[in-house]
């Protein structure tokens, strides 16, 4: 599917640029310089190429030593679409299968983005000290300690927006780099005393909204955590084009892969 290996091929030139790349045949293992586990993964080496399934098992082989040298986990994300079969012969190599979640996508014409009620207010991350208060909100979010990104000036690069209530972080949701008009919305958390008030899709909808107008895309997506992320999501705009794999070796951050 065209657009299945448009958004994948995207996702491989976004994660070049801030990580280091270990390629082996249909595979290319992506090592971001900061120890945080969800920063560094494998992802398809060609995407919308067809791969040979002899050459998975060296390939596999050599991407892990690459990570267990420098400490890392492996974990693998595919647009399967743009893979069919890949994701099966790594999971007959020793992989694990977590989700399938759809890959929902928007494009400016069609995203809704809902008004904001009393006392709520939306912005673009313009510093460093704003970065950690979305850092904070996210930690909050996903229940994970020493939360800390690195502010990005330039919108292209990717950014972060921050969800104020009453003049308090309460939401966040970030854009990754555009490449080729492409871009994906993560990281879309609501701090636990102000979830269930619509702000998640706030955050979703404006972070896409200043992708489209600071960033320069012209094609957002995502992949929904669980069925009612999914449908906040379909609310604002987006709908399903294609199917996303996410695999990772035993052990490690399994049960946190979504």
């Amino acid at each position: 599917m065209e657009i299945a290996a448009r958004i994948a091929s995207a996702q491989l030139q976004g994660l070049t640029r801030t990580r280091r790349q270990v390629v082996a045949g249909p595979l290319a293992g992506m090592l971001h310089d900061e120890d945080v586990w969800y920063l560094s993964c494998g992802v398809a080496a060609e995407p919308g190429a067809p791969f040979d399934p002899e050459e998975v098992p060296w390939a596999l082989e050599t991407i892990r030593k690459a990570f267990a040298a420098e400490g890392r986990w492996l974990s693998v994300e595919l647009i399967e679409e743009a893979s069919p079969g890949l994701a099966e012969v790594l999971a007959a190599n020793g992989m694990t299968i977590v989700s399938r979640p759809p890959l929902l996508v928007v494009e400016p014409a069609d995203l809704k983005v809902p008004d904001l009620p009393a006392g709520v207010t939306a912005s673009v991350v313009t510093s460093p000290e704003e970065q950690a208060l979305v850092d904070a909100v996210a930690a909050d979010a996903y229940e994970i300690e020493g939360m800390a990104t690195p502010f990005k000036p330039d919108p292209v690069d990717g950014a972060s927006v921050l969800i104020r209530k009453d003049g308090v972080p309460v939401a966040s949701a970030v854009w990754t780099a555009v490449a080729d008009g492409v871009t994906e919305v993560a990281g879309v958390g609501t701090v636990h005393s102000h979830r269930r008030q619509g702000l998640g899709a706030i955050a979703t909808a404006y972070a896409t909204q200043q992708a489209f107008e600071l960033g320069g895309a012209t094609l957002a997506w995502l992949t929904p955590g669980d069925d009612g992320a999914d449908r906040v999501y379909r609310r604002i705009g987006f709908e399903p084009k294609a199917n996303a794999v996410h695999l990772g070796d035993p052990g490690g951050h399994l049960s946190d892969l979504r």
